[in-house]
């Protein structure tokens, strides 16, 4: 079974969206589009009636608000009428409601406890440079973490800051999916594309698709291939 990412042209290259309960990896640069998407996807569930939660650890939900009004996709009217659950885990308020699923076990079983109690059914989490705030051992204990989401019932989207599409990550490896946004310099400016690098159970071609922005949001045109 397969979900919407909820941007308009991306489903069509992965044979018509996402599989269902699996976890994602969304790369790119600094400015690519990956909250852009990430906020797309969760907008898209929320709409369709599902539980949804966009954990953070940099941005408070009204900067995210206000960053995504721009966008007539929707994504401040759902959070603003609750049907997103918003954590922010730097926040007093944010860890109290954590603590809440568990004193043991660190970050990991507190999520995973989350996401299994709220019945959540997609996530955004945001982003695996920040988890290094909660981990001592940041190499094994991401593997741990990456593993125990997989086992949830739930589609995570786990943004990820990589620069450089070819240096993989614990991430890339243990994700069902790798998504990169790619945005590089030209004479003519600015060149923007998504490729897919990794879906388990998917036919792609790994192709860069170009994107563009508009009032809509992020969209993906699959019939024009950009060169890198």
């Amino acid at each position: 079974m397969r979900v919407s990412s909820g941007v308009p042209g991306f489903d069509e290259i992965v044979q018509g969206g996402l599989l269902k309960d699996r976890l994602y990896v969304v790369s790119g640069p600094p400015g690519s589009g990956k909250t852009t998407f990430s906020s797309q996807f969760i907008t898209q569930g929320a709409k369709a009636g599902e539980n949804c939660l966009y954990v953070t650890m940099h941005e408070t939900k009204e900067e995210l608000m206000q960053d995504m009004s721009g966008y007539d996709f929707g994504f401040d009217q759902v959070m603003a009428s609750g049907k997103i659950q918003f954590l922010n885990l730097m926040t007093d308020s944010g860890k109290r409601t954590i603590t809440q699923f568990g004193t043991e076990g660190g970050l990991t079983n507190r999520i995973v406890a989350f996401l299994e109690q709220q019945d959540i059914d997609r996530a955004v989490i945001d982003s695996t440079m920040l988890l290094q705030h909660f981990f001592n051992d940041v190499s094994d204990e991401i593997t741990g973490f990456l593993s125990a989401l997989k086992q949830t019932g739930t589609t995570v989207v786990l943004i990820s800051e990589m620069t450089d599409p070819s240096s993989y990550a614990d991430e890339h490896y243990l994700a069902h999916g790798v998504i990169f946004f790619h945005n590089y310099l030209e004479s003519g400016g600015m060149t923007r594309g998504v490729q897919v690098i990794k879906m388990r159970g998917t036919a792609i071609d790994c192709d860069i698709r170009a994107i563009d922005f508009s009032d809509r949001g992020l969209r993906v045109m699959p019939d024009t291939k950009v060169e890198a």
